[in-house]
């Protein structure tokens, strides 16, 4: 007969509260599910690389959540998606496995000033991603915008929180996407197909605690799919507000990391 430990039952559900709350906000900006979540199970006990490679496979869940809701609004080009992948996921891999052997404290700390600088530029700059102007899609643009996806995905997979509010915003500068759908691509290919290459890659680098994945997951998957709901029911104003508020925060938490 199994006999549940009311503190194992208690550990399980403030796990699926965390990575509700920390994935719902990261849905809705575009990126940063890291701030709650990584500094929560190092508080809890974890060391960081195990913490990081249990993270890293969670947040696969925040992308899959996001893609149930995303790939049905229509506003994925699957041409386009297909150079996120391509120019983004070997600079994961090379990320992943870049970061165990790299003290991250430095880069940690310039990483939240950049982030901080993220939320700063979009507060003064208030028509940003308000509007579906594209452009670089093709020729010299695009090439250069691959570019910047490759550089992106070394930080996707290399440092714990935040690129994913800097492909967010990539997406809405370089190449002219509304947030609604900037967020739409980098939950469906950031958060599923670039944090599921760079949670392999760990994966096989450091262990993993595999006993809280389950609650993790689940909370990654709802609030993924409730961020996305949110993000599309009130459109680019919130989604820029929440962008705004989780930059500066994110940016904050790498620095008195």
């Amino acid at each position: 007969m199994l006999i549940l430990n009311p503190m194992d039952v208690l550990e399980q559900f403030l796990l699926l509260l965390l990575a509700l709350a920390a994935n719902l906000l990261s849905a809705m900006a575009g990126g940063g599910a890291g701030l709650l979540q990584l500094p929560a199970l190092i508080f809890l006990g974890l060391p960081f690389p195990i913490a990081l490679a249990t993270h890293k496979i969670a947040t696969v869940a925040l992308g899959a959540g996001a893609t149930l809701k995303h790939a049905r609004g229509g506003h994925v080009h699957w041409r386009f998606a297909s150079v996120m992948l391509i120019a983004g996921l070997p600079g994961v891999v090379l990320g992943a496995n870049t970061i165990l052997n790299v003290p991250p404290r430095l880069a940690e700390i310039a990483l939240g000033i950049l982030t901080i600088g993220l939320g700063l530029y979009s507060i003064f700059k208030r028509e940003l991603g308000q509007h579906y102007a594209p452009r670089n899609d093709h020729g010299r643009g695009l090439l250069l915008g691959a570019v910047g996806l490759f550089v992106l995905g070394f930080f996707n997979g290399s440092l714990t929180s935040g690129t994913g509010l800097f492909v967010t915003l990539w997406l809405v500068t370089w190449f002219g996407l509304d947030f609604k759908r900037a967020t739409a691509y980098t939950m469906i290919l950031v958060g599923l197909f670039w944090n599921g290459t760079g949670a392999l890659a760990l994966a096989l680098l450091a262990p993993v605690k595999w006993s809280w994945l389950p609650a993790l997951l689940l909370g990654s998957l709802a609030g993924g799919y409730l961020g996305a709901h949110l993000a599309i029911q009130y459109g680019n104003p919130l989604i820029k507000r929440v962008f705004e508020i989780i930059t500066i925060l994110v940016g904050l938490a790498l620095i008195l990391h």
